[in-house]
């Protein structure tokens, strides 16, 4: 039921609206800004104008500091770990949620208390393992790594997408000559598209900004990921702040345009989530 809002409840509602959209994008405004200051300009003339603005910091970020390579490193670690994670989540949760054996209950809530785990706890058995498999310092191990927390959130949040796809709609589709891998393929993957998305979203978001594993599990310069190059853009108590709100605002860059072009996809499967799961 729609309701009919008064003249002064309408002034109310956009007042919030524009003072909650201040309070969201002004921190963004800043960094923006700050990034196309230099230095002297950060301590010496504090505005809230771009006075004196320049791309310089954007320059050495990209020519001297190397930042299109830790991008580049970014990208393939949480490109990859977003695939691989997906992969292995939807099969997981296809057998959790359609398949019948013995202690299926007591695996997905093992697969949810793997996500819960703190992280803290993960260090010496993860560092054992890349050691033994000879991935040290590289992006294969860091990707394996990601899948640690990455694989049982997709799970956890696919077997609530579907779950609320009917199960007759495979049943079907098996009674007219598809067997159940074409039934998940054909008909279980397609009809949760959004939750997908959705899921792929947040994984990859998860894995970009990630610093602590990053930090621990990579030491060479090459291998650096966006969050690490940034921390490494503080030298001692020296913030260099117009080149880190540069690779700042350079690191938001393809998250926003990832979120921008699923955000219908995004939506649609936070809602088929919420009331389906």
């Amino acid at each position: 039921m729609l309701y009919k809002l008064s003249a002064s409840q309408k002034v109310l509602y956009y007042a919030l609206l524009v003072l909650m959209a201040v309070v969201i994008l002004f921190p963004i405004y800043y960094m923006i800004l700050i990034s196309l200051k230099l230095p002297v300009d950060i301590y010496r003339t504090p505005s809230l104008l771009p006075v004196n603005a320049t791309l310089q910091n954007y320059v050495e970020l990209f020519t001297k500091q190397g930042y299109l390579v830790n991008i580049r490193n970014s990208l393939v670690v949480a490109g990859s770990a977003t695939i691989i994670s997906v992969l292995i989540s939807c099969m997981a949760a296809f057998s959790l949620v359609r398949l019948k054996y013995r202690y299926k209950s007591w695996i997905g809530r093992l697969i949810l208390f793997a996500y819960l785990t703190p992280t803290a706890l993960l260090f010496i058995p993860l560092s054992v393992i890349i050691a033994r498999l000879n991935l040290g310092n590289t992006l294969q191990g860091l990707i394996f790594v990601y899948l640690t927390f990455s694989a049982p959130l997709s799970t956890w949040l696919m077997m609530g997408y579907f779950r609320g796809i009917p199960a007759d709609l495979e049943e079907q589709a098996m009674v007219d000559g598809a067997t159940r891998w074409q039934a998940f393929l054909r008909i279980l993957l397609p009809l949760s598209a959004p939750g997908l998305v959705a899921v792929s979203v947040f994984t990859f978001t998860g894995a970009w900004n990630e610093l602590l594993l990053a930090l621990i599990f990579t030491t060479s310069k090459d291998v650096r990921t966006v969050p690490v190059a940034l921390q490494y853009l503080i030298t001692g108590d020296v913030f260099r702040w117009g080149l880190i709100m540069a690779g700042s605002v350079a690191a938001a860059v393809p998250v926003m345009i990832l979120y921008y072009l699923a955000q219908r996809f995004v939506v649609e499967g936070l809602a088929a989530g919420a009331v389906k799961g």
